[in-house]
């Protein structure tokens, strides 16, 4: 596949003229920008080809090298090898030598695309291609108005596993329980938790590791996203976690907690608000709601300037928006924003909210509430 950059480059001149006001100026920059998006699409994808692989992970511990030598490292093909580190040379990633032909992956890049860094951003550019792989079917949503399931997207509980692993789970002892004071101590005393829309059930997993003497919970729609956790627990003797599969929409209590979660689950759900009612009548007296969504507003305006914002809104169309209207739900959409949440939170019953932001996740907020 190829670009015929020439006439992109002469867009602009062949561009439709209103009869005035049209900037030249502008509808130039627009095209760059345009063409700098295809670019930064293909940076995206490849570094998510890169996680997969292992490349950045055998590039960090062997640069310099050739692409013959990354290949022979990585277990790959070299042909595949030689393009993709073409790819991220072109892309600023990659330092190249021509001289030698060698390839090498700067210390202060590898910070950002390893598991040895502050935040493995190619943990996410994952969700590009999961997002990609159902475009023709999301074209189709847009022409009917229906919906979508989570079996429609390949990878996606595999991926969200690994995103939620990075921002939720690895922070949970030292930044999200001490959002809660006195919760830790609870915890190793004892006490029933339960986290709705768990997901892959990461967090549980960690916590039911960590507090023997408490008892875990986990909720999903989906029992493939959790399975490979329950038997994880199973080999590991986890009498203290279990996980069921439960469509909790309409459902009037879920039992009798102590403590509930919910990590980025709420948003896509069939009937959000309904949800935060039934989380509010499963807590027992003294009970707290722990919840981590999207961090955006509720108002467009002021998401113009959110360093994640259009990719936030891509992800609200191609998934998040589509699997709630594909449960007959309302669509809320992953930028509902905290205003709104605040609202809910307070319409469900929860008298008690704070919200917080943890320095290490530019995406979620982090909310405390109690009855």
């Amino acid at each position: 596949m190829t670009t015929n950059t020439a006439a992109t480059a002469t867009a602009t001149a062949t561009a439709p003229r209103r009869d005035t006001g049209f900037d030249d100026a502008r509808a130039e920059a627009f095209a760059g920008r345009l063409i700098g998006a295809m670019n930064s699409a293909a940076l995206v994808l490849m570094s998510s080809i890169g996680h997969r692989t292992g490349l950045f992970a055998r590039l960090a511990e062997h640069s310099p090298c050739t692409a013959a030598g990354l290949a022979e490292a990585s277990g790959l093909a070299e042909r595949y090898v030689r393009e993709w580190l073409s790819s991220m040379t072109a892309s600023g990633v990659v330092e190249y030598d021509p001289r030698d032909r060698t390839f090498a992956l700067p210390a202060e890049h590898v910070a950002f695309l390893t598991a040895g860094g502050p935040a493995n951003i190619a943990v996410d550019t994952q969700f590009l291609g999961v997002a990609a792989g159902v475009e023709d079917e999301i074209v189709a949503r847009f022409r009917d108005g229906r919906g979508m399931h989570y079996h429609h997207y390949g990878r996606f509980h595999e991926v969200m596993a690994e995103s939620s692993h990075q921002a939720i789970v690895s922070k949970l002892a030292d930044c999200v329980l001490p959002l809660v004071p006195g919760l830790a101590g609870r915890l190793e005393s004892g006490i029933d938790a339960l986290d709705v829309g768990c997901g892959a059930g990461g967090a549980l997993l960690d916590l039911a590791r960590r507090f023997p003497n408490s008892r875990f919970t986990g909720i999903d729609l989906c029992v493939e996203a959790f399975e490979p956790t329950l038997r994880t627990a199973r080999a590991e003797g986890l009498a203290n976690l279990t996980f069921r599969q439960a469509d909790i929409a309409g459902a009037d209590t879920l039992g009798g907690f102590d403590l509930i979660l919910a990590f980025d689950a709420v948003h896509d759900q069939k009937d959000p608000q309904g949800m935060l009612r039934t989380v509010r009548r499963s807590l027992r007296a003294g009970g707290v709601f722990l919840m981590a969504d999207i961090g955006g507003s509720s108002h467009l305006e002021r998401n113009i300037g959110h360093p994640l914002g259009a990719y936030l809104y891509m992800i609200s169309c191609m998934h998040c928006t589509p699997v709630s209207l594909g449960q007959g739900g309302i669509g809320l959409g992953t930028m509902w924003g905290v205003e709104l949440a605040q609202e809910m939170l307070a319409d469900a019953g929860f008298s008690s909210v704070t919200m917080s932001r943890l320095p290490h996740d530019i995406v979620n907020a982090y909310f405390v509430a109690r009855p």
